[in-house]
């Protein structure tokens, strides 16, 4: 896999790819004897039975089988990772947090994990986590993660992820999901990296519905990038870690577990680049609910009340006239875990800068700070164009627990509530 190979392009579409001719059989799933004696595995984000259009799987032909390896123990490593969440009842505090020092001894992607907030048991198939990732060590190992699927959004620094299925290259800007189950390694070709994780335990990340907003608009499927077909055939001891029912577990293989040579399905990895993101806005008065601004969705089982949203705030044009133009003052019945790639977001003025986290669970009333406030209020409103900036949210219907590290790091910020200190109380005539 030393070589980019390329990419296909378009969500959820079936694909089929070869790293060799001949690799990929034609007409049936499972002959009685694949070309050049490798082996057929499905691979299934879903349950077989699961409706045709809600179906995601993929045939891997492999140099072995991935039943074969010994049996996995605890992995003492990644403190850090899926520690479980504090167990006293969750105080409703608003909370943020500067972004995460580097570790002093260099890590990898896996070593570096901090799980800042989560919700649910992984075993009930439903909820979220956001972790925090500062690596500055390529992996030689590799992992997968049976408790879902992962959605990586660096903040500096690039990625290769090397997954069974091909390579992903993904930069701050651009976001790259690994489904549950898919194995894989991280490079750091600029030597470190730091950026979010948001680890899907429900159902599966998809495009949202369009609605009134008409059949464009929102994140397109043509740009979405699948990896075609790439394998290492190495041999010797190497280390695989999964993540399984909220713990790290670990074990030997005699052989790089990247060994699928051809595949074909519409269950696999992809990136995806937020520039190319088409903002819906309004052009006459008052701020849309930021729904408009959802790139992924994993709905839950109550219709239209999402498991978990992957919403972002990008460059746009604010134009609305005698309106408010921030996120206004609100209480939300969803959580909301935001992260801030680059730039200034426009309802914070201090304190919240890239790489940092923030939380804000059910009925926490939340909204610009005094210094937005002001300056939206007294703003001139004129056509104007937000740039420079990407900020990002993780919404879910199920309240985040934060973890005991994270209530307890120095980086919390412990005067967060401060930010809404001093509004003039409104004069009535």
């Amino acid at each position: 896999m030393t070589d980019h190979p390329g990419y296909m392009s378009g969500f959820g579409n079936h694909f089929a790819t070869e790293a060799v001719p001949g690799a990929l059989p034609q007409g049936r799933n499972s002959p009685q004897r694949p070309a050049f004696g490798l082996y057929a595995e499905q691979l299934s984000g879903t349950a077989f039975t699961a409706p045709r259009h809600e179906n995601r799987r993929s045939w891997l032909y492999r140099l072995r089988p991935s039943a074969e390896h010994p049996p996995y123990r605890r992995y003492q490593g990644a403190k850090l990772f899926a520690p479980g969440t504090a167990g006293e009842p969750l105080a409703p505090n608003r909370l943020r947090w500067n972004p995460l020092d580097w570790a002093e001894e260099p890590e990898d992607l896996i070593d570096s994990m901090v799980t800042m907030v989560a919700n649910k048991d992984p075993a009930e198939l439903a909820g979220v986590a956001v972790h925090v990732y500062r690596a500055a060590r390529d992996m030689e190992r590799y992992f997968f993660d049976a408790d879902g699927e992962l959605l990586f959004i660096p903040q500096q620094g690039r990625l290769s992820l090397l997954t069974e299925m091909g390579r992903l290259d993904v930069a701050p800007g651009e976001i790259a999901l690994v489904p549950r189950g898919v194995r894989f390694r991280a490079l750091l070709p600029d030597g470190r990296a730091r950026g979010y994780v948001a680890e899907n335990h429900g159902a599966l990340f998809r495009l949202p519905e369009l609605g009134p907003i008409g059949s464009n608009g929102l994140a397109n499927p043509r740009d979405f990038q699948t990896p075609v077909a790439a394998f290492e055939d190495v041999d010797g001891a190497v280390e695989l870690i999964q993540k399984h029912g909220g713990s790290l577990w670990t074990t030997t293989l005699d052989h790089s577990p990247l060994d699928v040579v051809a595949w074909h399905g519409n269950l696999a990895p992809w990136t995806y680049d937020l520039a190319r993101f088409n903002t819906i806005g309004t052009v006459s008065f008052d701020h849309p609910d930021p729904s408009i601004f959802t790139v992924l969705t994993s709905p839950s089982e109550t219709p239209g009340r999402a498991n978990a949203d992957f919403v972002i705030f990008p460059p746009r044009w604010m134009v609305a006239e005698d309106t408010f133009r921030p996120p206004w003052f609100h209480r939300n019945v969803m959580s909301e875990c935001m992260g801030l790639i680059h730039g200034a977001y426009d309802a914070k003025a201090d304190g919240f800068a890239p790489g940092a986290l923030s939380l804000h669970n059910l009925m926490a009333g939340h909204g610009p700070d005094v210094a937005s406030w002001r300056a939206a209020s007294e703003a001139d409103l004129k056509p104007h164009r937000i740039e420079g900036t990407m900020a990002f949210m993780v919404e879910s219907c199920w309240p985040f627990r934060p973890t005991r590290f994270a209530l307890d790091t120095p980086a919390l910020q412990r005067d967060y509530d401060e930010a809404w200190g001093g509004f003039p109380k409104a004069q009535l005539p």
